[in-house]
């Protein structure tokens, strides 16, 4: 099980390598390529559930002097829905993107992206973060001017100037670790770290740096022009999974690195913060005139909700609270993964069939494309919070945290957070659900439908129903 670490970043880069030398057939290369890392990942995972923490050092060289993979209970559950996303994402965009020369251009850095993201989940040192925080943003980049549209290139140019300005100040902490401490193995540092100017300048570096780069409020500026002019598998990848790999590093880093240097005060400007992020976003979504304009502030609002968890894993008493709220931050943000990506992914056949993604022009989107409108509606019950989605399950933990702590400014805003989502939700149903008429039209669900409805539908069903192995992988740690 070892050597799955190994294949989950060398088939994608490989894949990566093919599409680009044989650009006819990239698409084939891609989907393959695509199967087998989600197959590597599954068992990757399963060898995580079985055997505990994976280790692999490269070369044979010890932690500390050459690169080492570690792979534990949270890595594994991110490495597998970065798989199932991708994966997906990855069989609508055969159908997404028809022209050759295109094809050729967009394969390559979609699989080195996916590359990089699992590279950095899998990484267990702070430089070789670094080197992938790198990577994965230059990717992203790449892909959210493709198409050379004028908006797009803008957002995308702003998307990398805030990107570079992120990983400056990472670096900057990095190597203020590396002074202070002689090492940037994270294992070692969570043993060795200890409250001073060094540990707390080098923290607040990374992290306002991380900050950037998942676009916590009101650092969020460059993140819905970014996402909303981006191709619809880019969107759903960003969003999904981009800006996730940047809060899973704050999350490393807050509990597990820096967890003794780590103050309530920090905590809480982290929640405050998020909950700002909450109430803006979902309001500038309810606001939205474009569907990928809402989904992508709604992104910023949902991102919201897993900084709220901070103070309260500060606060908690015990450790046995703690690991249940950690769960319920981590179930919270798989299932956003898998009901944006889903969302996304369906706004992009709207855009593709009517030509336009405006809300108030969706009336007989319902009886035109039934499958999708039942996407979207899938993905805003897991955005909403509503039982049985996994979301549900999140937020019931944050809001028990936040009883047992007396925190009760994060039952309001989570309660105003939601009900804002349902409005949002049902304001674009409702349209879909129009007046416009289309007597006689067969009902068929399209190829490219099924990524978007099988996504929504994890988070959902899958995540909702079948929740109780995340708090178990969990208890499997570095």
């Amino acid at each position: 099980m070892t050597d799955a670490i190994i294949w989950v970043v060398a088939l994608p880069l490989a894949g990566a390598l093919a599409a680009l030398l044989l650009p006819r057939l990239a698409t084939a290369v891609a989907v393959g390529t695509a199967v087998a890392t989600s197959v590597s990942a599954a068992a990757l995972l399963r060898g995580v559930a079985t055997q505990g923490v994976l280790h692999y050092e490269l070369g044979g060289w010890s932690a500390g002097l050459g690169i080492a993979l570690r792979a534990d209970g949270l890595s594994a559950m991110l490495l597998m829905m970065t798989a199932l996303v991708v994966l997906a994402a990855s069989i609508y965009t055969s159908a997404y993107i028809t022209a050759p020369a295109e094809r050729a251009r967009f394969w390559p850095l979609w699989l080195l992206l996916w590359t990089a993201l699992n590279a950095l989940l899998l990484s267990g040192d702070l430089f070789n973060l670094y080197v992938t925080l790198e990577l994965l943003g230059l990717s992203a980049v790449a892909l959210a001017a493709f198409g050379g549209k004028r908006a797009a290139v803008a957002a995308a140019l702003r998307y990398l100037l805030v990107g570079l300005l992120g990983s400056m100040m990472f670096l900057a902490g990095v190597s203020l670790i590396y002074a202070g401490y002689g090492t940037l193995d994270m294992a070692q540092l969570a043993h060795m770290v200890t409250a001073g100017p060094t540990a707390w300048t080098a923290l607040a570096l990374m992290t306002a740096g991380l900050l950037l780069k998942t676009a916590l409020f009101p650092l969020h500026f460059w993140l819905p022009p970014a996402h909303a002019s981006a191709p619809a598998p880019v969107s759903a990848v960003l969003s999904a999974l981009v800006v996730k790999a940047a809060f899973y590093l704050v999350l490393r880093l807050w509990l597990h690195v820096f967890a003794d240097v780590v103050t309530p005060a920090a905590a809480n400007l982290l929640g405050a913060l998020g909950a700002a992020a909450v109430l803006w976003g979902s309001w500038q979504a309810l606001q939205a005139e474009r569907l990928k304009l809402l989904a992508a502030y709604s992104t910023v609002a949902q991102l919201g909700y897993l900084f709220m968890f901070f103070p309260l894993l500060q606060a908690l008493p015990s450790v046995t609270a703690r690991d249940v709220a950690a769960g319920g931050l981590v179930m919270l943000a798989l299932t956003h993964g898998f009901a944006k990506a889903g969302l996304f992914l369906a706004i992009g056949i709207i855009q593709q069939r009517s030509g336009h993604d405006s809300i108030q022009q969706l009336d007989g989107t319902a009886q035109r494309l039934p499958a999708t409108t039942f996407s979207i509606a899938l993905a805003g019950v897991a955005l909403i919070g509503l039982p049985p989605s996994g979301a549900f399950l999140g937020k019931w933990q944050l809001l028990a945290g936040a009883v047992a702590t007396g925190q009760w400014v994060w039952v309001v805003v989570t309660a105003i957070g939601s009900l804002l989502a349902m409005a949002y939700i049902f304001r674009v149903i409702g349209h879909a659900f129009g007046h416009q008429s289309y007597p006689n039209l067969p009902v068929t669900v399209a190829r490219e439908e099924w990524p978007a409805l099988l996504l929504a539908a994890v988070a959902v069903l899958g995540l909702g129903l079948a929740g109780a192995p995340v708090w178990q992988l969990l208890e499997i740690r570095v």
